[in-house]
């Protein structure tokens, strides 16, 4: 089973992608998907796309995504739920489920703490994963997300 993550964002949105053996988990691959200073539409549409390009050369049979947390600024909770909403229907198209996770239960399962600081989701990543560096903080949580769904998946089957 390979589980794409998705830690949304409407500047940077990180995204990883974990397989599963048996208890193995392995990384496949992690990065960000950087929008630049174009229109609004024309950064949606980059998201939409590189997302969508991800989901065809890695093929993950299963999405997740990080829930939307409020924001004090409702402008940038607009845009942060528009990018969110952009990345479920690239992976709708792909026909992959996509499972919800809340920033709190993400941090529960990787570091065991659900208010754990950024760096300690990376370097329990590192850890997890085997991996030789610490994987920048959006792809880090990009990372936790699958593991976490990974985890949800155990536990109901």
């Amino acid at each position: 089973m390979h589980i794409l993550g998705i830690d949304p964002g409407s500047i940077s949105m990180g995204y990883g992608i974990v397989r599963q053996e048996g208890r193995n988990l392995s990384y496949v691959t992690s990065g960000c998907i950087k929008v630049g200073k174009q229109s609004w539409p024309e950064r949606l549409r980059y998201i939409f796309e590189d997302l969508s390009q991800i989901i065809m050369q890695y093929k993950p049979t299963q999405a997740a995504i990080e829930k939307v947390f409020v924001h004090k600024n409702a402008a940038s909770a607009l845009k942060l739920g528009q990018a969110r909403g952009v990345a479920m229907v690239a992976a709708a198209c792909k026909e992959l489920p996509v499972a919800e996770y809340a920033a709190r239960e993400v941090k529960q399962a990787v570091v065991g703490y659900g208010n754990a600081e950024k760096s300690q989701v990376q370097h329990m990543i590192k850890v997890m994963l085997n991996l030789n560096a610490t994987p920048a903080e959006d792809a880090a949580d990009a990372l936790a997300v699958a593991i976490c769904h990974i985890n949800s998946l155990q536990i109901r089957g």
